[in-house]
């Protein structure tokens, strides 16, 4: 760890920042380390199917101005060991096992869609061990249309392939000329990294990150109204893969949790506004 901190200190954005392994219970994992040391750090959860260069390099740079940022893969997933898990419990509790691997004794959590899944339940097993909560485009166990998302997925990840094109232009985006113009634009920021870029994920881990998702949609709701910390909560106001109606739940059902709703926006909301979301996060984790 000692000679990785050296290099770090040497990357000036996400696109540079090394690759790093910690060893969590005989596994390794991969994650990525950028912004000042020292202080809270947050830790980056991401979505289905996605590994360490699926992280928006102007979201990730916009937060290491001023934080401490972790980006890390599941297990299972890109450059990380082990089998991918077929419950948001395991996830939760990886993830937990990797931050005090890390020797955190307190964090921030930022997650994305699965990582939300994820970030409540982090914050719900282990509340000492979160400050602030972001949960963006993401919903509640057992919200409305979550066991759905492979259904709505399948034909639109099809089309991609038929177009020639990435998903996530049509799961991400909104149809509008405002949202294939953020499309372009993010798929593009993605690719700015051209050296040690992750491996995508196999398959298999694609598929059984999937039924992790179905099974949290068909889960009994938990208790939210337990998270009694600072909560901002971020989505687009036509997201088809977690429906925004999810997003606004959450907001009712966490005590003083503040609700962004982008107009115009999908899924990928905070990335197509990521200009407006990265002041507001800061704001938010700094207040």
């Amino acid at each position: 760890m000692k000679t990785s901190l050296r290099y770090l200190r040497s990357a000036t954005c996400y696109a540079e920042a090394p690759n790093l392994w910690i060893n969590v219970g005989g596994t390794p994992f991969v994650y990525r380390d950028l912004g000042p040391q020292g202080g809270v750090p947050i830790i980056l959860l991401n979505h289905w199917g996605a590994v360490v260069d699926n992280f928006d390099p102007s979201l990730v740079d916009g937060l290491a101005a001023k934080h401490h940022v972790i980006a890390t893969n599941y297990r299972g997933i890109g450059a990380s060991g082990g089998t991918a898990p077929l419950t948001i419990d395991e996830m939760a509790r990886d993830a937990i096992a990797l931050i005090r691997a890390l020797g955190f004794q307190k964090v921030d959590l930022l997650g994305f869609s699965l990582g939300g899944f994820v970030a409540q339940d982090i914050a719900l097993k282990a509340p000492d061990l979160v400050r602030k909560l972001i949960l963006t485009g993401t919903g509640p166990a057992g919200g409305t249309g979550i066991e759905k998302v492979g259904a709505v997925s399948w034909p639109l990840i099809i089309k991609a392939l038929l177009t020639l094109r990435d998903p996530k232009t049509y799961l991400f985006f909104t149809s509008t000329e405002n949202g294939r113009r953020a499309a372009k634009a993010f798929l593009n920021r993605l690719k700015q990294r051209q050296a040690g870029r992750d491996k995508g994920p196999t398959p298999r881990a694609f598929l059984r990150q999937l039924n992790a998702i179905k099974a949290w949609g068909r889960q009994a709701p938990q208790d939210l109204g337990r998270i009694n910390i600072p909560v901002l909560i971020a989505n687009g106001d036509n997201d088809i893969m977690v429906p925004t109606i999810s997003s606004t739940d959450m907001a009712r059902r966490i005590p003083g949790a503040e609700l962004v709703i982008y107009q115009d926006a999908g899924h990928g909301g905070i990335f197509q506004n990521h200009a407006d979301f990265v002041p507001k996060a800061l704001s938010f984790l700094g207040a």
